[in-house]
């Protein structure tokens, strides 16, 4: 008996040791064959797209995950006593396979996806949540954090260890095991939730494309423009029709052009009303089910609402701090739209218009009151603006004039789209500093807007340069003409690199507190402070320049587009802050039964803080509000006001201090740039311009204000 069972024990031990070969053989092959777990040959670990294939993602994943927590349990059960170095450091280094497959996938996603991709993404969202509360909702890995003493670190030891902390008690790491459970499902429905709203947006933006028979429909638009929208629609399968697709804002670029009302009417109404249709498309009830999630999720946190629970770690701290700041300025914008709205109401009229102002006409008639009152025509202005040189000529120029970086295209780098462009950058002391993609061009299956996402980040300690992409929707030129593209568009670039910036100055030794990763309500500050430099005497006539004549800007229009910064202030801003203000209301809810209805809900909230002006619309509609839903700006879309008054208070010290010279931008490099997350950001600003925020200077260079 003994016998016969010692041999078939010995037997068992056999063939699970077989098995187990075979498994480690099996791990092995993936590792080595696919291309998501191998470090990158190519420089700066930029990723092989020409190696990566929608099946590489799954067993990435597969592998990934598995690999990571075991990491994390080595992590969290190690019985030597708790240091930075095999607590902090081990969690901060491990995961690399994950990151770099994650990193790879959710820019594909935004930028470039299929039904493959959107399928791997609905599945695997609830996974990845779950994986992140593994870690965060883990009592031995947080208790280790909690026995290290903060006051034996120092400089970025201390604050990557702060960092972590705070990630462990916003997910919940203080819970009962009971409510830490509730917190798991909570965290992978909204994981779900997200990723089905953002695909059903993409189907509501694409159906709500607008067709036309006539293009005659299409008065006022350039013949690039007309070309564009035949093309289109012969793509859809509807030759000879002319089709106009949407971008994610409520207002879209063609109505400051088309002449006829009845266009620009059909235009808007498809915009505004894209996913509120029943349809595949209507979002309405996926956003509804999440509103209630994270306010089930906050309260499970012991706080009122969502929105106390997640300003916690950014500047504002407090939903009534960042609240003050929108209402302070959205009495003066308010006030300031009524005027423009009436001067547009006074030009239809004097024209015998017979109608009265709607959305749908604000930006046809504003472009004619900009005209009458600055002699400023957008048909003037955008030849001066071809995309290629607007980018080398000017956002690369200015780069060059303020940090002494320059670029060099690389077309030996694989890239995930023909339209993608990649360039070399370096250093003002001729070094190799990072690698840099463009994506400029609208697509079917690309999120709206435009951003900044890093492929590697910056690391000392794990010997990491950047590599980080730009993200836009131009229109792309069809039939060998230029790419020609609006001031608001130059700004956008200029923009979305200013984020790049942040990304390519970073200087730290922990990825998870380098460059950008700083809180929602300050890191568009160094983009928009970038913006400025699109109006740098130097820098604008370098590359505004007549894509036929080849003659430069005169000044006489430069004067023009100065003079007119402030025109339609008020829109501006009132759309934003209603759109800030919405979000908030979102997810300031402190009960359940006070959430209604969508389409009743924003009125409401509107309504309330007096920012339901029927010519104004909020930029984004509830339901394609894609930043909160979706796109991680949840409780945070005031961020864009918070962070523009920084800019502002920056920007006025600069111009006391000589403008944007060398000098002060190499200033600015080294308190706001190059330290990430790593210091006090408060103090940071402080200690650039001497003093905290104001909101004089926003008021002001807003033209809100008659100082």
């Amino acid at each position: 008996m003994i016998s016969k069972i010692t041999k078939a024990g010995i037997m068992l031990v056999f063939i699970a040791s077989l098995q187990n070969q075979a498994l480690h053989a099996q791990n092995n092959s993936i590792k080595m064959t696919n291309p998501l777990l191998q470090k990158s040959a190519l420089q700066y670990q930029a990723p092989p797209f020409n190696l990566i294939k929608d099946e590489n993602f799954k067993p990435a994943f597969e592998y990934a995950l598995k690999s990571h927590d075991q990491e994390i349990k080595k992590i969290a059960t190690n019985p030597a006593k708790p240091t930075f170095k095999n607590t902090v450091l081990a969690l901060e280094i491990c995961g690399v396979d994950l990151v770099r497959a994650t990193g790879v996938f959710y820019n594909l996603t935004g930028s470039n996806t299929n039904p493959t991709l959107q399928a791997i993404e609905a599945e695997y969202a609830p996974i990845f949540s779950a994986h992140n509360d593994k870690i965060y909702l883990n009592s031995q890995l947080y208790k280790r954090f909690k026995a290290l003493n903060l006051n034996a670190l120092k400089g970025e030891d201390k604050r990557l260890t702060e960092y972590y902390l705070q990630l462990f008690e916003l997910a919940g790491a203080n819970l009962s095991p009971g409510d830490k459970e509730k917190m798991k499902k909570i965290n992978e429905e909204l994981a779900s939730l997200g990723t089905l709203f953002g695909n059903k947006l993409l189907i509501a933006r694409k159906n709500g494309a607008v067709l036309f028979d006539n293009v005659s429909d299409l008065e006022g638009l350039s013949s690039d423009e007309i070309a564009a929208a035949k093309a289109k629609a012969t793509e859809a399968g509807q030759g000879g029709k002319y089709l106009i697709g949407l971008l994610n804002t409520t207002q879209q670029p063609l109505l400051a052009s088309l002449k006829n009302r009845a266009t620009r009417e059909k235009i808007f109404k498809s915009a505004w009303t894209r996913a509120e249709k029943n349809d595949d498309g209507d979002t309405r009830e996926v956003l509804e089910k999440m509103a209630k999630l994270r306010l089930k999720k906050a309260n499970l946190m012991g706080k009122k609402s969502f929105a106390e629970w997640r300003l916690q770690d950014q500047m504002a701290k407090l939903p009534s701090t960042a609240m003050d700041l929108l209402a302070k300025i959205a009495t003066p914008a308010v006030a300031k739209a009524k005027v423009e709205a009436k001067e547009i109401q006074d030009l239809i009229d004097s024209q015998s218009g017979g109608f009265k102002l709607e959305p749908w006409d604000w930006n046809f008639y504003s472009e004619q009151v900009r005209k009458a009152k600055y002699d400023l025509d957008e048909s003037q202005v955008k030849p001066y603006f071809e995309l290629t040189t607007v980018l080398e000529k000017g956002v690369f120029f200015a780069a060059k004039q303020m940090y002494g970086i320059t670029f060099k295209e690389r077309k030996d780098l694989p890239v995930y789209n023909p339209d993608v462009v990649a360039y070399e950058v370096f250093d003002n002391d001729g070094k190799s500093m990072a690698i840099y993609y463009l994506d400029f061009y609208t697509r079917d299956n690309k999120n709206g807007g435009a951003w900044m996402n890093n492929f590697v980040t910056q690391s000392h300690y794990l010997k990491q340069k950047p590599v980080i992409v730009n993200v836009y929707n131009f229109s792309k030129p069809v039939n060998g003409n230029p790419s020609l593209i609006s001031f608001d568009d130059v700004t956008t670039l200029f923009h979305e690199f200013g984020h790049t910036l942040h990304g390519l100055f970073a200087n730290q030794n922990y990825p998870s507190i380098s460059g950008t990763s700083v809180p929602r309500d300050y890191v568009e500050f160094p983009s928009q402070i970038n913006e400025h430099a699109a109006l740098d005497p130097t820098v604008l006539k370098n590359y505004a320049i007549h894509y036929k004549t080849k003659e430069v800007i005169p000044q006489a229009l430069i004067d023009k587009i100065k003079k007119a910064e402030t025109f339609n202030k008020g829109y501006d801003v009132t759309e934003l802050l209603a759109a800030s203000t919405l979000d908030m209301a979102w997810h300031s809810v402190e009960k359940e039964a006070d959430f209604k209805p969508t389409l009743v809900f924003e009125k409401e909230a509107l309504q309330k803080y007096g920012l339901l002006v029927n010519e104004v619309p909020t930029r984004y509609h509830t339901p394609y509000f894609a930043h909160i839903w979706s796109g991680g700006y949840s409780a945070g879309y005031y961020a864009y006001t918070w962070s523009k008054t920084l800019d502002y208070n920056a920007f006025d010290w600069m111009q006391a201090n000589g403008g944007m010279t060398r000098e002060n931008c190499e200033r600015f490099r080294k308190y706001i740039l190059s330290v990430g997350n790593s210091v006090d950001l408060n103090k940071a600003f402080k200690d650039f311009i001497g003093h905290d925020m104001q909101i004089e200077p926003y008021l002001k260079n807003a033209g809100l204000s008659d100082k």
